[in-house]
């Protein structure tokens, strides 16, 4: 546990994943959470389920406002809590991380410092603009402009600035674009300078305007701040653009599965540029009655083969036989494995599957089991979710094997607040997302349960539905939920691929 301190983080950019380390790990075992307003409610969902959350407003508050979040932060130190106080970009950058620290020892608090990378820096890698390049001027000059929330163009010497030459970078207010740009020129600076500007940088929603230090603040966005980027190293932004150039960029994607399996498919979607958000429909949770499985388990070395049909099987099953007996007790023991997701899986426990049908559909599974041989008279188990199918049971039992199904896990309906804050019907219906994926029959029964069988079908007629495999596809189907995208192999990189394939046949108009 996190001794009573202030620990000052920087939260970086905007992208949850560019918080330092050790920055993530204080987080996650916080008390209070004390966060600028520009921190990302994503970067929140690091921290405890209990941890106390409070917004504080600007990144630079007034001097009043400063003494009374000091004061805050003192008295949940002195209540025995681990407070991080969360700041955007980076805490001694354009910010008041110094002067927090300053009254934090005052009154005597401990306070530590974990840097985090500064908006200025990290916008612009993601924008494919380094800040300086051999070859260019040696001179990189950070202004401070909108990080007070001041509409106010920087009070700055304009002739000494625009006479450095090299790259001038600043956080500039949409009316602080203009007057900059005409203060730079009117001081020497060429109006025909490369210039950039960077929107909600390192987001999935970030755009970047580039032009001229003259004609930049004609594309500007009237609302919404940016980083202004001043140089030649702008002019790179064409060649070296990275993040924005991927096949998913700007792509809102629901994810479906459980909190527990969603990491796989929301990292692959990110990977691709998407912006992954979970709204998990089924938890995983232990079965009512573990007894049939404990039973299983102990007899284990009497089956001829073990069926696994999921991942959540293969740690269910193998997470009790390890605390029960050893793996040794498989030895002689055939294991047949539904999917590569779920052989993967039970190689983590260093035991290979004997059989892989590509697909769950009883028929192609029973095809591949008898190609290893007779089936009648064998003894096969088959640890599962309460929920699943008799198919498969059915075909095995009139193939003359004898079965032991057991409950192995249940996949309940997960918590209205699973989605971490955010309003899944209201983005459906506003058109605000891009595809829902579904990776089991379970999420999309769940899904018209949560959202309502009759507007389920409605709410998921304007967006791409995907489907892993015919199973989950026929679910959806029997819902009145037409399925848009489905991948020939029923894994989950193939389905993130089958999106990117979609995606790239259907650009954005």
């Amino acid at each position: 546990m996190t001794h009573p301190c202030v620990f000052i983080v920087g939260a970086g950019p905007g992208d949850p994943s560019l918080i330092s380390v050790r920055g993530r790990r204080l987080l996650e075992n916080a008390d209070v959470v004390v966060y600028d307003h520009q921190v990302l409610q994503a970067m929140l969902q690091l921290a405890r389920a209990d941890a106390e959350r409070i917004d504080v407003g600007p990144a630079a508050p007034r001097p009043m406002d400063q003494e009374a979040i000091s004061i805050l932060l003192a008295e949940k130190v002195r209540d025995g809590k681990s407070v991080v106080r969360l700041k955007w970009g980076d805490p001694f950058v354009f910010d008041s991380g110094g002067k927090e620290a300053l009254l934090l020892r005052e009154q005597g608090i401990p306070f530590e410092i974990v840097p985090g990378i500064p908006a200025a820096i990290g916008g612009a890698a993601y924008a494919g603009i380094p800040l300086t390049y051999p070859g260019t001027d040696d001179v990189l000059a950070f202004v401070r402009g909108h990080e007070g929330e001041s509409d106010e163009a920087p009070n700055v010497n304009w002739n000494g600035l625009a006479a450095l030459g090299g790259t001038i970078v600043c956080y500039a207010g949409a009316r602080q674009i203009g007057p900059i740009a005409e203060k730079l020129v009117a001081h020497g600076r060429p109006d025909d300078e490369p210039a950039a500007l960077v929107y909600k940088a390192t987001t999935a929603a970030q755009q970047t305007v580039t032009g001229t230090l003259g004609s930049i603040a004609a594309g500007a966005h009237v609302d919404a701040p940016a980083l202004f980027v001043i140089g030649r190293v702008a002019a790179l932004r064409e060649h070296l653009r990275w993040f924005d150039d991927r096949p998913l960029f700007g792509r809102r994607i629901v994810v479906t599965r459980s909190r527990e399996q969603a990491g796989e498919l929301m990292e692959m979607l990110e990977e691709r540029g998407a912006e992954a958000i979970a709204a998990p429909t089924i938890r995983i949770a232990a079965p009512d009655d573990d007894g049939p499985l404990d039973q299983a388990v102990a007899a284990v070395s009497s089956f001829d083969w073990i069926i696994f049909t999921s991942s959540n099987a293969v740690d269910s099953f193998m997470t009790r036989l390890t605390a029960a007996a050893d793996v040794r007790e498989l030895k002689g023991v055939r294991i047949c494995t539904v999917g590569p997701s779920t052989a993967s899986r039970l190689l983590r426990y260093g035991i290979r599957a004997d059989l892989m049908p590509a697909e769950y559909r009883a028929d192609a599974l029973m095809d591949t089991l008898r190609t290893a041989g007779p089936l009648r008279g064998k003894r096969v188990l088959l640890p599962r979710a309460d929920i699943s199918r008799d198919g498969l049971v059915d075909a095995l039992r009139q193939a003359g094997v004898e079965v032991v199904d057991v409950a192995a896990y249940r996949t309940t309906l997960a918590q209205s607040d699973a989605s971490g804050g955010r309003d899944i019907y209201r983005m459906l219906l506003d058109g605000e997302i891009d595809a829902v994926t579904f990776t089991s029959a379970s999420t999309v029964v769940n899904f018209a349960q949560i959202h309502g069988p009759e507007q389920a079908a409605d709410l998921l007629r304007g967006t791409v539905v995907a489907s892993i495999g015919p199973v989950t596809a026929q679910a959806a189907q029997q819902l009145g939920i037409v399925t848009t995208v489905q991948p020939e192999r029923y894994t989950i990189p193939d389905l993130v691929d089958a999106l990117v394939e979609h995606f790239r046949e259907r650009p954005r108009t």
